[in-house]
């Protein structure tokens, strides 16, 4: 793969509408960029990687990995519109999706408010207390993060209690740059300033979005307790 990756959709959105994010705090962001769809996908306000087509290799994969880890319970953090996940024939005692964006917590608190085993919560994934799971998932989230931001998101996640997390990462990558929040970048969590471990599993999700340059984008499992403490 090539070393030199042309800007992703999110990026160049964002780019070209900074300002209007320069006084704004991390949830006031995100509200910004649902309230405009700002990542301008067709289907989903979670932007086009949220797309059915987009997850196809996740949806077909993660039925089978939360049975082989014994996963009963799992946060989905951020969950978005839920629209793909909507799709997963999950096998859960509990499903809890999370999401900074009030006006979306509330639609599927509507949505969903006579399903028992999943539910909806408004929450910051970097300060708020999470609720138990075995498992987070959090797709397409940390890349959203500066460095700063992203150290205070994984001190909340390993203090959760959780066994194991599901996170976007793109291993390949040769170099981790830092952002403003809200803005993207991949990250690739295995080389500096991040350092992980291998992970246990990567499912790369086929990713088709500049011509291939995000071919490496994966959906990789690491559990909580070898994560570097920061």
């Amino acid at each position: 793969m090539s070393k030199s990756r042309p800007p992703a959709i999110a990026q160049q959105r964002f780019a070209a509408r900074r300002t209007e994010f320069a006084e704004l705090d991390l949830a006031r962001r995100f509200e910004r960029i649902h309230e405009t769809n700002l990542w301008g996908a067709d289907t989903s306000v979670s932007g086009v990687g949220s797309e059915l087509a987009a997850t196809a290799a996740i949806r077909e994969r993660l039925p089978a990995l939360l049975h082989e880890r014994g996963v009963r319970s799992m946060l989905d953090a951020p969950c978005g519109d839920h629209r793909w996940m909507a799709s997963v024939a999950l096998d859960l005692d509990l499903y809890v999706g999370m999401d900074i964006v009030p006006s979306i917590v509330e639609g599927l608190q509507q949505r969903y408010r006579r399903d028992t085993r999943r539910s909806f919560m408004l929450g910051d994934l970097t300060r708020d207390a999470l609720p138990h799971c075995d498992l987070i998932l959090s797709r397409d989230c940390l890349v959203h993060f500066s460095f700063a931001t992203l150290i205070r998101a994984v001190r909340n996640l390993k203090a959760s209690g959780a066994v194991w997390l599901l996170a976007t990462t793109f291993p390949e990558l040769e170099r981790n740059d830092d952002i403003e929040d809200a803005d993207w970048r991949p990250l690739n969590f295995e080389i500096a300033p991040l350092n992980w471990p291998a992970p246990v599993e990567v499912i790369n999700e086929r990713c088709t979005e500049a011509g291939g340059a995000y071919a490496d984008k994966s959906l990789a499992l690491w559990r909580l307790s070898d994560l570097p403490n920061v």
